[in-house]
């Protein structure tokens, strides 16, 4: 008789609990729903003014036309100076080739010398 009565009782609290967590769950959904349409009805959005923009947005101007370059007067001498002024290839690697070979010694240490020499730089694109 006990064992019936232990059974019933289970039986009789796993229902209340599960009526009284369904009846809660879904009083709270409806209190939860029911305060979120409130507040959809209620909300008004505030108007936006027809010149929010100004201010925030900078006017667009054209920028300058570029002008023509124009040519020097006496555009002959002027290439005249500048080949002067520049160094020919060959004048820059003969000195290089000249001070590479310079420190070369004989036997290993000649060796190693001329490879912890620092390289001179080439001063054009090959």
């Amino acid at each position: 008789m006990s064992s019936i009565l232990r059974q019933a009782s289970r039986a009789a609290r796993t229902a209340s609990r599960s009526c009284a967590f369904s009846t809660s769950s879904v009083a709270r959904k409806d209190l939860v729903q029911d305060l979120y349409i409130k507040e959809l009805k209620a909300y008004k959005p505030t108007p936006v003014a027809k010149d929010a923009h100004v201010g925030a947005v900078k006017a667009y101007a054209l920028p300058p036309k570029p002008q023509v370059p124009s040519l020097p007067a006496d555009l002959a001498s002027e290439l005249a100076a500048y080949d002067a002024s520049e160094p020919s290839k060959a004048e820059s690697k003969a000195p290089a080739v000249a001070a590479a070979t310079e420190h070369v010694g004989t036997g290993a240490e000649g060796f190693l010398e001329v490879l912890e020499a620092d390289l001179p730089k080439a001063e054009g694109h090959h």
